[in-house]
């Protein structure tokens, strides 16, 4: 987000320093004929986009919160798998969200009031509440109510985690309240092809997540805000063909994995933590998770954080076809994970939904994603290993949901870290004490550039550091 400001500055102080005659600035470069706004559509397009690719993308995904979560592992250039990081490795998530995402986003909102197009309004609030706690999830506080109002907020102040999930949930409600399937249509719309009703029912999906997020340090506000839910007469996704997902089309408009696997396809390998999961249970997700290894046609995984010793690329599994084609959807929220978190609603008492009976839903429907056969969805459900656990149903919930959000990092990093489950080793040459990372680190160009609300952030929150825990990770 600062960098975009300096930017901005830079250009206008060029641009004055050139200006040699006595019109004014404004005034100069101006094209009587093209639109000095642009269109909302447009605007909508780009922000789904370019949030996309930075959320499924390499710094945030492949090159950090995969390999803590151990998903995935590296077999070369292994320092971000042993935990080695400057203060300038978290800065995409950061850059783009707040300058190609919320900005933009703000925008759509104030074009919408204007030309009293809600569902405009309604689109941006939920994919900016996206945005918002992308950011809170793993940097915990952030700027929040002055984020994205430059021409107001050049430095905007840090607000504190609890206070940005209430927001979200506040700007989620609001949206659910513009969006409606009658109204006037909308255009742009990558995710969903433009209809409102997918929108409404992500938009509650969203409330759920959030609600979850708070549910150990706010238990009540998150039963009211599933039971508003509930009382406005509210669905949530509802199918694995309702998965809020960005579908990726061919180069160049590829998934930006694939891009990168184009180049540098023997940096990453399935982690061993994982691979063996999925071998102990028969998990028939495993052929799609993962390629047999060239020398030896098993299924090997990589052990995270070597720093000596590394694997032959030939030795341990690929990534499987499936997340590396140009293809591949970037899943921003599926139709399992909503399960599994209305199981969890359910066995804190939230709901009066039967938890076990959403749980088996939750896990069917994972497998569905991705093609497996019935019988071999009934022979997995039937393993004890698999069945609900009510006496523990962090444990359950938390072991199947990290399964099945394989490839989503920021989330299952995020889900990991709130339900303790799966139990993790450290990486085997990690540098951090035989600890995990619990969150990231700020961009070190918020230390320069916004030195105050840094300041502010480092003292209610604790230190600047991977090991330091956020707000809603209370274990």
């Amino acid at each position: 987000m600062k960098i975009r400001y300096i930017n901005i500055l830079i250009a206008g102080a060029l641009l004055l320093t050139a200006v040699s005659c006595k019109k004014a600035l404004d005034e100069s470069n101006v094209n009587p004929n093209a639109s000095e706004t642009a269109q909302t559509d447009y605007l909508l397009t780009a922000a789904i986009k370019a949030t996309s690719d930075t959320y499924w993308g390499t710094t945030n995904n492949l090159g950090s919160s995969l390999l803590f979560v151990q998903h995935w592992a590296k077999i070369q250039y292994t320092d971000p798998d042993r935990y080695i990081f400057t203060n300038a490795s978290f800065q995409e998530l950061w850059s783009i969200d707040y300058a190609k995402g919320i900005i933009n986003l703000n925008q759509i909102i104030k074009q919408a009031d204007a030309a009293s197009t809600p569902n405009y309004k309604g689109v941006a609030l939920v994919l900016r509440s996206w945005l918002f706690t992308q950011l809170t999830d793993v940097y915990g506080d952030i700027p929040y109510s002055q984020a994205g109002n430059i021409d107001q907020y050049l430095l905007p102040k840090y607000d504190n985690q609890r206070d940005v999930y209430l927001g979200i949930l506040t700007d989620l409600k609001t949206a659910q309240d513009a969006l409606d399937p009658n109204g006037k249509a909308i255009a742009g719309d990558i995710l969903y092809g433009n209809s409102i009703a997918l929108w409404k029912k992500f938009a509650n999906s969203l409330r759920l997540r959030i609600a979850l997020r708070i549910a150990d340090r706010e238990p009540e506000l998150a039963r009211q805000t599933i039971a508003a839910i509930q009382t406005e007469g509210g669905s949530y996704i509802s199918a694995n063909s309702e998965t809020a997902q960005l579908n990726y089309k061919a180069s160049p408009n590829q998934n930006p994995i694939s891009n990168l696997f184009d180049t540098r396809p023997d940096e990453y390998r399935v982690s061993k933590t994982i691979i063996d999961q999925l071998t102990a249970l028969n998990d028939p997700r495993l052929a799609v998770y993962a390629q047999k290894s060239v020398a030896t046609q098993l299924y090997v995984g990589a052990p995270n954080g070597l720093s000596a010793n590394l694997p032959g690329k030939d030795q341990v599994s690929k990534i499987g076809s499936y997340f590396i084609a140009p293809t591949a959807p970037a899943v921003i929220i599926s139709y399992a994970e909503v399960l599994f978190d209305r199981a969890e609603a359910a066995a804190r008492g939230f709901t009066g939904e039967d938890p076990a009976a959403l749980y088996n839903q939750a896990v069917e429907a994972s497998l569905l994603q991705y093609g497996i056969s019935t019988s071999d969805i009934a022979a997995y459900k039937a393993t004890p290993a698999v069945q609900y656990d009510a006496a523990n149903f962090k444990k359950s919930i938390g072991n199947q949901k990290w399964i099945a959000l394989f490839g989503q990092g920021l989330e299952a990093f995020t889900e990991w870290r709130r339900l303790d489950y799966p139990v993790l080793a450290p990486a085997v040459a990690g540098a951090l004490n035989r600890q995990i990372p619990v969150r990231f680190i700020y961009p070190g160009t918020e230390q320069s550039l916004n030195p105050d609300g840094y300041k502010a952030a480092v003292t209610h929150q604790g230190a600047d550091a991977l090991t330091t825990k956020l707000w809603f990770d209370v274990n």
